[in-house]
């Protein structure tokens, strides 16, 4: 069971008369909380290319952005980071994958995938990092576990 989040629908009850909502179009700021399962199904979610959201998202279950999203992103599951999509956020979860473009941190504690379309500004941090041929990634990488990414190198 996914749910697109990409769309507003009619004001509801808790909305005030003052308050408009653009038809197609999601604008959110402040912190998003997503977790848990649905029985039988796992939690997904989409943010679809006409959504702009300035803010934090934590979320359980994978999670799907097409859009642009602006804050960071914290989750223990995955990340599908769509071609279309412009991310502008620290990225902390469990494995990425990323064919659109990403500006930020990126820290996995599986793996990270930059596909073709991928355009990478910041540093990546994984057990696994695959870079595909056509691939843009402009940063440092730090293979091993989170962990010990966190201690300095001797030197």
């Amino acid at each position: 069971m996914a749910r697109k989040i990409d769309e507003s629908h009619e004001t509801s009850d808790y909305m005030s008369d003052r308050e408009t909502v653009s038809a197609g179009k999601l604008h959110f700021e402040g912190t998003v909380e997503l977790g848990g399962t649905v029985t039988g199904q796992m939690l997904g979610i989409l943010f679809g290319p006409e959504s702009d959201v300035n803010g934090r998202l934590r979320f359980g279950g994978p999670v799907q952005i097409d859009g642009t999203f602006r804050g960071a992103i914290t989750t223990d599951d995955a990340l599908l980071v769509g071609e279309h999509a412009k991310i502008d956020a620290d990225i902390t979860c469990g494995a990425a994958t990323i064919h659109g473009a990403v500006t930020g941190n990126i820290t996995a504690k599986d793996a990270v995938a930059l596909e073709p379309t991928s355009h990478v500004k910041g540093d990546v941090t994984a057990p696994a990092l695959s870079v595909a041929k056509g691939a843009t990634f402009d940063g440092l990488s730090r293979m091993g576990t989170v962990a010990s990414a966190k201690k300095r190198p001797n030197r």
